[in-house]
């Protein structure tokens, strides 16, 4: 198991999918968390059923304000700050024409500069802290155009250069910053789409299954913890393979035979 001993990790989004998983993984692993997320109660009951290593903050990751309060949390609960997990997000699927200035302001409010306050507001922390490990949850969106992604895309794309020039920027200061790119998860962000989990539940991706939060939740561990302190400004898909190229499942092609 990744060792998060002494860690003090903030993670937004965290009342549920993705990021509840890392939350309880954290602990788990050792250290001690700050949940935020705008679902207050279901923020609550995550937090109150991981214990005494964890927090919960009522959280609107697009306000400064609120940004401040989550990092004063984490340093007067557990006496500083080491990581940063922006998984907060926001997900729509509509095809360009039909898409609104203002659903494209809110996306990019919430899955971008939300992420961007959140830089912002723990560099000094970490700093003091001697260093840190920013981990910006982006999307296989943010590697590759989707159709009917404009607005979605654009938030998530945006991240992932964002996370970049912050690596740049903030590296002499001992804080890391990469970014994970999850393809089709298991989540009820996307509950809508009906999608099964297990083997064959995606046959277009190579592996063939639809992703789960605890196999993200993975990933975010090990960016979090000492064992990737040489890794900075990478782009880490975690997508089963989607973001690969074009996949053709065996015996689809004419003639071809498939190997088991």
């Amino acid at each position: 198991m990744t060792d998060l001993t002494g860690k003090v990790v903030v993670i937004t989004g965290a009342a549920r999918g993705q990021g509840a998983q890392e939350a309880r993984l954290v602990a788990a692993c050792g250290g001690s968390v700050v949940l935020t997320d705008v679902l207050q109660p279901e923020g609550e009951e995550v937090a109150e059923s991981i214990g005494d290593a964890a927090r919960f903050v009522r959280h609107d990751v697009s306000s400064a304000a609120d940004w401040a309060t989550a990092v004063e949390t984490a340093v007067r609960e557990f006496g500083r700050l080491d990581v940063l997990v922006n998984n907060a997000a926001v997900y729509t699927a509509k095809p360009l024409t039909d898409t609104t200035a203002e659903e494209l302001e809110r996306i990019l409010r919430i899955n971008l500069i939300g992420s961007f306050l959140g830089i912002q507001a723990v560099i000094e922390p970490m700093r003091a802290a001697g260093g840190g490990s920013i981990i910006n949850i982006s999307s296989q969106a943010g590697l590759q155009g989707l159709m009917g992604h404009s607005a979605y895309g654009a938030s998530k794309w945006g991240l992932r250069g964002l996370s970049k020039t912050a690596a740049l920027e903030l590296g002499p200061l001992g804080i890391r910053v990469n970014s994970v790119h999850p393809g089709p998860i298991a989540t009820p962000m996307i509950g809508h789409l009906g999608l099964r989990t297990g083997p064959g539940s995606f046959p277009s991706l190579p592996l063939g299954r639809v992703g789960l939060p605890s196999e993200v939740a993975e990933l975010v561990a090990f960016l979090a913890s000492d064992a990737s302190a040489f890794i900075t400004g990478a782009e880490l898909a975690i997508d089963g393979g989607l973001s690969a190229g074009q996949f053709i499942p065996p015996g689809a092609l004419p003639g071809a035979t498939a190997r088991a």
